[in-house]
């Protein structure tokens, strides 16, 4: 299975990292394609073989980007890359294809559901997931700014100390709540006036599947 395109994500493409924090290590992969002509088909995703490490075939890759999954559009927009080969180019070049406005119901409903997790937590144990909290903020600024620029933003090194506050437990609940509300309403704005397309472009993706397919064949 070669590798395509491997990049790095989590708090080091953020500009979150403190002193030990991991290296997310994220990647596409390339099956070859004549392993699809068998009953038993090449895995989807693999895990590893380094810690932190976690991979998707090219297929399965592309169908969560399609669905606008926040997790593996990230590995798309990521500056951190480590490896990238003529097919993870070919990936990367059409990227701008699998945005369409169903980010903004991924990226809010995803950190809606982190904030109900925690809200829930705090409820039961009354303890705060702060890392959580401040990931729930980060995904409401990353939806929003997906939605004005048609990009994925990874780098918030200019809200660092307020986030990083956040997750150290220096920022009081209600103070978040209103935070997260204020960036809610900046969502459903954003939203309401995106240029993105309602769907994205299907046809743009399956040619790419098809060149790598193609390309795999040799």
């Amino acid at each position: 299975m070669t590798t395509i395109l491997g990049v790095v994500v989590g708090s080091r493409a953020y500009g979150l990292a403190v002193p030990g924090s991991d290296h997310d290590r994220r990647g596409v992969y390339a099956a070859p394609t004549r392993l699809f002509w068998r009953l038993d088909k090449p895995p989807t995703h693999r895990d590893g073989p380094r810690d932190e490490e976690f991979s998707w075939e090219i297929e399965r890759f592309c169908t969560l980007a399609l669905q606008a999954n926040p997790t593996v559009l990230e590995v798309l927009w990521s500056p951190l890359v480590v490896t990238l080969t003529a097919d993870g180019e070919d990936l990367r070049s059409v990227r701008h294809a699998f945005l369409s406005r169903r980010v903004a119901d991924t990226y809010g409903s995803y950190a809606r559901d982190q904030l109900t997790r925690v809200a829930n937590r705090r409820e039961r144990t009354g303890e705060t997931n702060h890392k959580q909290a401040m990931h729930m903020i980060r995904l409401l600024m990353a939806g929003t700014h997906v939605l004005r620029t048609g990009e994925i933003l990874l780098d918030v090194t200019g809200h660092r100390d307020r986030l990083l506050a956040v997750k150290h437990g220096h920022v009081p609940w209600p103070e978040i709540t209103a935070w997260a509300t204020e960036l809610q309403n900046d969502l459903a704005t954003a939203a309401a006036e995106t240029r993105l397309p309602a769907t994205p472009d299907r046809d743009t993706i399956n040619h790419l599947l098809t060149r790598v397919r193609e390309r795999g064949l040799r």
